[in-house]
């Protein structure tokens, strides 16, 4: 029989666009002291330590061989996961899973990115030949321009909608001290006089390019009730990989909109853990979504795929408040991934922040309401979706 699993501690950096002042090492040694200052242990408790980044954006190969006085992982057994924009998520997978099975009973779990070591954008496009990439080469922002486009075609969503969720995102990000972007945007019309990337995909429409790293210890069910006063159990976790991807066939120029379509990922992964906990309405009865968005667009079209509400309404949530900090399911009250995407940690902090808001040590982006139930989501490419169930009880 498997262990429960659960967070005990956790830690991340500062985050900013880049950091000279440190090495990879240091920065990650930043967040590992800070989670395990939280969870009020040192390295001798840990079993085990896995890591995570894309070492393909930095363009330094396998920098976990050279860091372990930094992380920790100095004659400890490990593992390293690199999968993208799901690279956090898998190492958190990963390590729940080794803790679950009873082979360790303490893990230190790692992401981290240091951006400016590299190129995000070459690392993005490298490889991308084939013929059916070619509406892709742009990498993310032709994606996400392709899927404003066509949410814009089917819904009836106008740019307003984005600029308002981008406001909600960066009210967010001023309340998170740990937050890249932090910009007091003031009105939706300066949102609107942001430069187009590719219309009507805006420069703030978009996600930045962060340097900093997340860590989070994990602990059986024994040693998780000797650490911490409140553990935050891990109730679930599940993976979809391939079928379709949450950008619809019209939106990557392929068929007309309104044609019929297998569902995206994220409503297949949905569907599964909805189903696992008898969860019938997600915005009645999950109290906090930490959702992987590194586009507003991204974001507003996955209110329909995660099944906040029906195809074509997601644009309504956002303007009836539906999402916000105090609204009836907050979302991404960190800022989210517009705000910080240190790659490599960026699935992991969904998990992290997810974490903080039912242990209620959230701070200022604390949701104002009892969080006993938190999802977590990480996304890879336009084809792998992952979801995190979190809760305050076993």
């Amino acid at each position: 029989m498997s262990q429960r699993v659960a967070i005990v501690g956790c830690g991340q950096t500062y985050h900013k666009a880049r950091r000279p002042d440190v090495n990879e090492t240091e920065l990650v040694n930043e967040a590992v002291r800070t989670a395990l200052e939280d969870a009020q242990i040192s390295l001798r408790d840990i079993d085990s330590v896995f890591t995570a980044n894309m070492d393909g954006f930095e363009g330094v190969h396998l920098s976990d061989c050279w860091m372990c006085d930094g992380s920790g992982a100095y004659m400890k057994p490990g593992l390293k996961a690199t999968t993208g924009g799901t690279t956090g998520a898998s190492i958190f997978f990963a390590g729940v899973d080794y803790v679950a099975s009873g082979l360790f009973d303490t893990e230190l779990v790692i992401g981290y990115q240091k951006h400016e070591e590299g190129n995000v954008t070459a690392g993005l496009l490298g490889g991308q030949e084939q013929a059916w990439v070619k509406g892709m080469m742009q990498g993310a922002i032709g994606i996400f321009a392709n899927i404003a486009q066509g949410y814009m075609m089917e819904s009836g969503a106008r740019e307003e909608h984005a600029a308002m969720l981008r406001l909600k995102a960066d009210r967010n990000a001023l309340r998170n001290p740990y937050a890249q972007l932090r910009l007091n945007l003031e009105s939706v019309e300066q949102v609107l006089q942001s430069p187009y990337l590719i219309p009507p995909l805006r420069l703030l429409d978009m996600c930045p390019n962060s340097s900093g790293a997340a860590a989070v210890v994990l602990a059986s069910e024994d040693r998780a009730k000797r650490i911490s006063g409140k553990p935050v159990w891990v109730a679930d976790t599940v993976s979809q990989h391939m079928g379709w991807s949450p950008v619809s066939s019209s939106m990557m120029g392929f068929g007309a909109p309104g044609e019929r379509r297998l569902e995206s990922t994220h409503t297949v992964c949905a569907r599964k853990l909805y189903r696992n906990h008898g969860i019938t309405n997600p915005r009645k009865q999950i109290d906090v979504f930490e959702m992987y968005e590194p586009s507003i667009w991204g974001e507003m079209k996955w209110y329909e795929d995660f099944l906040f509400c029906e195809k074509g309404e997601g644009w309504k949530l956002v303007e009836q408040g539906v999402t916000e900090i105090d609204g009836e399911l907050p979302v991404n009250p960190s800022g989210g991934v517009v705000s910080t995407n240190p790659i490599g940690a960026t699935a992991l902090l969904r998990v992290l922040e997810a974490a903080l808001q039912v242990r209620g040590d959230a701070g200022e982006h604390q949701v104002p309401r009892d969080v006993k139930t938190a999802i977590a989501t990480g996304w890879g490419g336009i084809n792998w979706t992952t979801m995190v169930l979190l809760s305050s009880t076993l």
